[in-house]
């Protein structure tokens, strides 16, 4: 029997590894040479974005857009629709090859996934949970421990709810001195341990779910100076904090700091790959890499993501996947999702389920050259009230967005529409010139949520509170500018 080793990295864009691609020019020595050895499913697209709702569908096989649900999040401050656990009907890869006699272990970062509520650990016999990632309230302190790191990374020291998630960051990072104590070194370090000891425990499952490169892009100095050398500055790990004053060369800089942390979790990938094959484990394993989706880094004149930005920087997934047997250096151009990529890992095992998505090996076999001849994404909102968003419907022609919940007739901004023939980085809105197109995209929508546009998913939102950092900080924070 075959073991299964599951790589996630968060905002991992898929446009930088392999040759040839927009941003090939950053350095990722070592996902570049897996991604030669493997099959690359260059037209992955998740189905529900962001974080969590990609890590359910990879997790179950079964779409998490439309919004259909409205589990208690009571004391989980995210709030967007669809972020919640893994409903319990739904069974989940780790459970699955656990009953079949897989020994199954999860080491992750991706502190949301650990929430009050969540459930994502089930059908791990271990898992390891690395704290302290973005805003995880993991330590506290004086505001007086961090103000000078602080200052190199903010305009405004007294802005408190622009800050408060740098300081909790601080807080967290501040006993870090080397690359092993970042949070990348510290997720594949103990991947490298977990495999070192299971070894003689197989078949095993490994999930490794890394938070990096996701915001703040907080590499070590050198990684980003690679790509801004010069630059003496702030650095705005997160892009947001720089303002709309933003200069062109921090602008550089945010990129660098991006490319860089791109760079630095390469480092620790090959790391975990070179201990696998120096173990024996390559041969008799079948490897997986994955990402969520990607980011924006000026693309369209700004940083980060969201569901207004369904782009296919921003939805576009890493997918590549190494058999022991090959193929090597295979790339499918064909339409695949998120919740596919379950039910071709358990087939690829042997252990066939019945699920939503599709094995979509056939497609490196040759039994057949397509498995759907468009992909329907919804990005879940920040709304209170019920579960809104925006929705994209792509094919190889156009990519159709659109807020699902609005009437284009009484708001015709609620939707776009790009000829990706004549416009491939989708900057040009045509979607008055079409139509035709607009209506056949929009009932590829109303398919999905089974009903007309626009429409009101059933998902009520979670109740709004603030992060349990705001209150104490706060406090902190009037003490520190009384001083």
């Amino acid at each position: 029997m075959m073991n299964l080793v599951c790589v996630c990295l968060d905002t991992f864009r898929a446009d930088i590894i392999g040759p040839g691609q927009k941003l090939s020019f950053v350095d990722t020595p070592n996902l570049d040479a897996f991604e030669r050895e493997s099959v690359d499913f260059a037209q992955t697209f998740g189905e529900g974005q962001p974080t969590l709702q990609i890590r359910r569908a990879l997790f179950t096989g079964r779409r998490s857009f439309p919004w259909r649900y409205n589990f208690d999040r009571r004391g989980h401050w995210h709030y967007a629709a669809g972020w919640h656990k893994i409903p319990p009907d739904q069974d989940t890869l780790s459970e699955i090859l656990i009953s079949h006699g897989y020994l199954t272990g999860l080491v992750a970062d991706t502190y949301h996934m650990f929430r009050p509520t969540m459930n994502y650990t089930r059908g791990f016999a271990s898992w390891d949970f690395i704290r302290g990632q973005e805003v995880d309230t993991w330590r506290f302190g004086s505001v007086d421990e961090v103000k000078d790191r602080m200052s190199r990374h903010v305009r405004d020291l007294e802005n408190l709810e622009a800050n408060a998630g740098m300081i909790q960051y601080l807080f967290n990072t501040r006993d870090r001195r080397r690359e092993e104590d970042y949070f990348c070194g510290r997720v594949f370090r103990t991947a490298i341990d977990w495999i070192e000891h299971n070894t003689p425990n197989q078949p095993f499952f490994l999930w490794v779910d890394s938070f990096d490169p996701h915001e703040p892009w907080d590499p070590p100095a050198a990684y980003a100076d690679r790509y801004a050398p010069d630059y003496d500055g702030k650095d705005f790990i997160w892009p947001h904090l720089a303002g709309p004053e933003m200069t062109q060369p921090e602008r550089e800089r945010v990129k660098a700091l991006y490319f860089g942390e791109v760079t630095f979790v390469d480092k620790w990938v090959g790391a975990f790959f070179n201990r696998m094959t120096d173990l024996g484990l390559m041969d008799n394993t079948l490897v997986v890499v994955v990402s969520d989706h990607g980011t924006q880094v000026m693309d369209h004149g700004g940083f980060g993501k969201g569901p207004e930005a369904l782009y296919a920087y921003n939805t576009g997934m890493v997918h590549l996947m190494r058999h022991p047997d090959g193929p090597r250096e295979k790339k499918v151009d064909a339409f695949v999702q998120s919740h596919d990529v379950m039910p071709t890992m358990l087939s690829l095992l042997g252990i066939p389920h019945e699920v939503e998505g599709t094995d979509v090996w056939p497609l490196v076999t040759g039994e057949t050259d397509s498995i759907r001849d468009h992909v329907v994404i919804g990005w879940a909102g920040w709304a209170d009230g019920f579960a809104q968003g925006y929705v994209s419907v792509r094919d190889k022609r156009w990519n159709y967005i659109a807020a699902p919940h609005v009437d284009v007739n009484e708001d015709p901004s609620g939707h776009r529409l790009f000829d990706l023939a004549a416009d491939p980085d989708e900057k040009h809105d045509v979607v008055s010139e079409h139509p035709q197109v607009v209506a056949k995209q929009r009932r590829r929508i109303e398919t999905v949520l089974n009903q007309s546009l626009p429409a009101q998913m059933n998902e009520l939102g979670a109740i709004r509170v603030y992060p349990p950092n705001i209150e104490y900080l706060h406090r902190r924070f009037e003490v520190f500018r009384r001083k």
